[in-house]
């Protein structure tokens, strides 16, 4: 069996083991493919394991001997898995890996938001406080989160896990979702009232045409001006022009972003270099307990299929 993962380096860059994989046959790990490689690597392959490497239709169709296609991620898009279902080529995600994960880096870049720990630090390690006339100092204003509302666009279990985390700090949860069901302590509403009564929002839901470029400068206008935005999701709901220049304006207070439209962002990317726009580089699912439980489940959905039962599939 002649096996290639295709861009294996984010997940595995050293600290998990691919010997489950390598033990099944001829595999190849390889830690990124460019585009004029692609169908070089995949050339003869029984299996192919992607995070982010294209397989479209067009390559899919020279590769007459492929039997599985397993994702390094909950997201499909990167595969062409209508074609693959037409020839009964199995397509497999790694789905709720990330949950606690993501819902956590929420509640990092909205700390970060109310209680600057960062700026903080620097400016103690600089000798401003050892120069400081007085006990402690602040440098930027300080918020409680107690009270404060969280608003949800997406309601699924990270969405929930989220409300979750919320609900410890003594907020107020308000969610926005195509299919309400109670939930203790969330009110649910539609969005134009959670974009008005929310002190932070923050996004969970799936890259549709409905919700691209979602929040933009008419949803951002409809936003408290001390509001911030928070979106873990996918960089593209976001209209990012809009999103900066409301930042600059002051029509919102803030954001925290782990995605971004293009990944990596180009150097004029519109959010680089805004003050009060946090940008991590897309790290929520990067923890190592998170990988580790991702490496597990591709384990599976392999087992699953060379058993004859394919789980986790994306059709």
């Amino acid at each position: 069996m002649k096996i290639t993962v295709l861009d294996g380096f984010t997940e595995n860059p050293g600290d998990l083991s691919w010997d489950w994989l390598t033990s099944l046959g001829d595999c190849t790990i390889h830690e990124r493919t460019p585009a004029d490689l692609i169908a070089e690597r995949c050339a003869g392959c029984d299996m192919i394991i992607t995070n982010k490497t294209p397989l479209r239709k067009e390559l899919l169709e020279t590769l007459p001997d492929l039997k599985y296609v397993g994702l390094l991620s909950t997201g499909f898009n990167i595969v062409d898995w209508e074609y693959c279902k037409e020839k009964g080529i199995p397509v497999c995600n790694i789905p709720s890996y990330s949950t606690s994960a993501v819902a956590q880096l929420v509640f990092a870049l909205i700390l970060e938001h109310t209680n600057a720990v960062a700026l903080h630090s620097e400016s103690v390690h600089s000798g401003e406080w050892s120069a400081c006339k007085d006990f402690c100092y602040w440098k930027s204003p300080l918020t409680e989160l107690d009270g404060k509302t969280l608003g949800i666009i997406g309601f699924g279990k990270i969405g929930k896990a989220a409300a979750k985390i919320a609900a410890a700090f003594g907020m107020k949860v308000l969610a926005c979702t195509n299919h309400p069901a109670p939930f203790d302590g969330v009110e649910f509403c539609d969005r134009d009232t959670l974009l008005e009564r929310s002190d932070f929002v923050s996004l969970h839901c799936p890259l549709t045409p409905a919700t691209e470029k979602m929040v933009n400068a008419d949803s951002l206008s409809k936003m408290k001006k001390t509001a911030v935005l928070i979106n873990t999701s996918r960089g593209q709901v976001v209209d990012e022009a809009a999103l900066a220049q409301a930042l600059r304006n002051g029509t919102i207070s803030g954001a925290g972003l782990d995605v971004l439209e293009k990944e990596p962002p180009d150097a004029d990317c519109p959010l680089l270099g805004i003050k009060n726009c946090y940008i991590t580089p897309h790290i929520a699912w990067a923890g190592f307990e998170t990988r580790e439980r991702l490496m597990k489940i591709c384990r599976e959905n392999v087992e699953a299929f060379l058993g004859g039962s394919p789980i986790n599939l994306v059709y």
